[in-house]
């Protein structure tokens, strides 16, 4: 683990790093923001997986995240969202799948069964790492993010009942088994078998009875990607109310898709996971 920046930002430190993937065989880079009191004892840490076509840059530069996880004394954890190299497979002419399009799955077909293992990457390998390097606590973390992010934020929650305090998602791909995104990539990913992609989708978990405490949800009316039917929050929603799963789905009027949206929500966001985190 090689640290290639450091930025001091509200009183703490924006870092970031590189190092070799057991999980996803490739070199990885990823940013982790700093309180000013982990420099004298360890804090709780708050996952971010970002969307579509980004990297651990997008949000530690556009979401205004880390003035609120200064004043709440929280690390902010900002992994890419994918495998990326020369010898990483990919699909140039296409932004939803390869690189920068992992899904935070662990792929079984070919040629992406080597690299794509992001899901194992997030919920074991990176949490290990930077717990043992870095004045973060053992297992004391959130997760959040967005749109294919918060996809992976929810999915990781819900199949890891107890490791996570609490999660959060900003217009998240709620059931990817029913949008063209999901089903593009899941069929790459996982082969044609729908009853492989269930273990991924958010939706179906809820349905096979995976929980936790609560999700939050914020999605705005006004986002093309929730017009064109690639998030689906209300299919989640119809599940979680059958199953008795709580959500509070907060549908923002006039919101889009973009960091602005997020950056006017994402103080609320973290005040919530650091009830959680702090308890």
């Amino acid at each position: 683990m090689k640290q290639i920046e450091s930025i001091k930002e509200f009183g703490g430190f924006l870092n970031r790093y590189v190092h070799p993937s057991s999980s996803c065989h490739c070199d990885m880079t990823f940013s982790v923001f700093l309180p000013s009191v982990a420099q004298n004892e360890k804090v709780p840490a708050l996952y971010w997986l970002s969307g579509l076509t980004c990297t651990d840059d997008n949000a530690r530069t556009k979401g205004g995240m880390q003035r609120y996880a200064e004043e709440h004394g929280i690390a902010l954890v900002f992994p890419d969202t994918s495998p990326r190299g020369a010898d990483v497979p990919d699909e140039a002419d296409r932004y939803d799948l390869g690189q920068g399009a992992g899904f935070y799955v662990n792929a079984t077909q070919a040629p992406w069964n080597r690299h794509y293992h992001m899901y194992d990457y997030i919920t074991d390998e990176l949490p290990k790492l930077i717990e043992s390097e870095l004045p973060i606590l053992g297992n004391v973390k959130s997760i959040s993010g967005h749109s294919m992010g918060g996809h992976g934020a929810l999915v990781c929650a819900l199949k890891n009942p107890g490791s996570y305090r609490s999660v959060s998602a900003f217009a998240p791909i709620c059931n990817p088994m029913e949008c063209g995104w999901g089903q593009g990539c899941f069929s790459a990913y996982l082969g044609n078998d729908k009853e492989e992609w269930k273990d991924y989708d958010a939706t179906e978990l809820v349905k096979s009875g995976a929980r936790v405490d609560t999700l939050l949800i914020d999605q705005g009316t006004a986002d093309e990607f929730y017009d064109e039917g690639q998030l689906l929050p209300e299919n989640l929603q119809e599940a979680c109310n059958s199953e008795g799963q709580e959500l509070v789905l907060r549908m923002q009027p006039g919101y889009d898709h973009s960091y602005h949206f997020i950056a006017s929500f994402v103080g609320e966001h973290i005040a919530y996971h650091a009830k959680h985190l702090k308890c």
